[in-house]
């Protein structure tokens, strides 16, 4: 009987091995997925840009950025601004969370400078698309 549970915590560790890891969403979020958020939040929300509301036409062009200061668990929220726009290094000083609909960089130095990551590879996914993003001073928005 050992020799069969051994075999099969053997079997069950090869799955998971040669499954590889989870994927993780990277935190970009759609059109409608922030819709829902913005919502049904109760965060402090500024607006900045273009507006949320856009046609399917310029849609193709910007995106939307929502970026917050507080963390409570794996909730998002405090005041949060909302860009909706082009390409551009937004001041975000105090960011401790943030997501996007396109892939965007954060960055731990004002200027889109210093060390920075992409949203596409967040480190700490939180719920409703974000990710935890401590440290962050600026976000890179890119013209994809």
């Amino acid at each position: 009987m050992q020799l069969y549970t051994i075999f099969a915590t053997i079997a069950a560790f090869a799955a998971v091995v040669a499954a590889g890891p989870a994927a993780i969403s990277g935190s970009i979020i759609t059109e409608a997925e922030l819709a829902h958020w913005l919502a049904t939040t109760d965060a402090d929300l500024t607006f900045v840009g273009e507006g949320p509301n856009l046609s399917a036409r310029s849609a193709e062009t910007t995106t939307t950025v929502t970026y917050c200061t507080k963390r409570v668990g794996t909730i998002c929220g405090g005041t949060c601004t909302v860009y909706t726009g082009g390409a551009t290094c937004l001041d975000a000083n105090g960011t401790t969370c943030l997501t996007a609909t396109k892939d965007i960089g954060f960055c731990d130095e004002s200027e889109c400078d210093g060390n920075c990551n992409t949203l596409s590879e967040c480190g700490t996914s939180m719920a409703n698309g974000f990710c935890f993003t401590p440290n962050t001073k600026s976000i890179l928005v890119s013209p994809l």
